[in-house]
């Protein structure tokens, strides 16, 4: 399935961002967030860690799992040893100044581990990140860098859910959601395709033969050409077709929770459809 390093040998990664489909869905970024913590807390009580490669903006998407994973610490299921992993790709941490980053750990370990990698994925030490002068990147240090994180991180999960996502003002080679599940794809890492809040993940599942188009399809973006050899088959998440046909339409986070909860109880062996009482 995929080379896994101990640190995140049980992780699952997640893959979300802002999605330009909500109004139009009759939903809000408040839904979207939602989704994202029932989610996170599916993948606790799975009995598994979180990855997310993102950024650490206040009121992001890192702040809300960090939460999250503090209120769950000390749970029967895992005591103490469960936590975010952030990876932070080279253009994303070098935008920060020493004491932004230092405040960031201050506040959220050891809820949240923070991985600092290089502008080819190599990763660097807390102390000689903490050493290098912040900088903004230029678009080759965007494009080389998200690519290498996205890569590294690939690789230390067992498993990918992808929700929302832009697909235009994005930084990098390719919008990041489509990216990651690609990734994942071209490895047969099991991947989860949320697309009931629109997206790229919509897209993707429209693209691989999930979901039809509506009134929102977009056309081609940035490799969006790519998901057109996939298929269903080519998920491995433990979902049937029809599941994951589901998952792919529906906007109803509970629905949602309880298909990826079955499809990571297959693969993991273990009860995940415990999450659903998680709060």
């Amino acid at each position: 399935m995929m080379s896994a390093c101990t640190e995140t040998a049980s992780a699952v990664g997640v893959s979300v961002s802002e999605s330009p489909d909500l109004g139009a869905l009759g939903l809000s970024p408040g839904h979207l967030r939602d989704a994202m913590a029932e989610i996170a807390l599916l993948v606790l009580a799975s009995g598994s860690s979180l990855a997310y490669g993102g950024d650490l903006r206040r009121h992001g998407f890192t702040e809300l799992l960090a939460e999250l994973v503090a209120r769950y610490r000390g749970h029967p299921r895992h005591g103490a040893t469960i936590a975010v992993t952030d990876y932070l790709a080279w253009p994303v941490h070098i935008r920060m100044t020493s004491d932004e980053l230092s405040a960031f750990s201050t506040e959220h370990e050891p809820a949240v581990r923070l991985v600092f990698l290089s502008m080819d994925g190599a990763r660097l030490a807390r102390e000689e990140r903490l050493k290098l002068d912040a900088h903004e990147p230029d678009q080759e240090e965007w494009a080389t860098g998200l690519t290498a994180m996205r890569t590294v991180m690939r690789r230390d999960i067992r498993a990918r859910i992808v929700l929302g996502g832009r697909v235009e003002g994005y930084k990098g080679a390719a919008p990041g959601i489509a990216e990651e599940a690609r990734l994942s794809l071209e490895t047969g890492q099991p991947v989860f395709v949320l697309g009931g809040f629109g997206g790229c993940a919509r897209d993707i599942a429209e693209t691989i033969g999930l979901a039809e188009r509506w009134a929102g399809s977009r056309d081609a973006w940035a490799g969006r050409v790519r998901f057109r050899k996939y298929s269903p088959d080519d998920l491995h998440n433990g979902l049937s077709t029809d599941e994951n046909r589901v998952l792919a339409r529906t906007p109803h986070i509970q629905e949602a929770v309880t298909l990826v909860s079955r499809g990571l109880r297959r693969l993991l062996g273990n009860g995940g459809d415990h999450a659903q009482g998680v709060h």
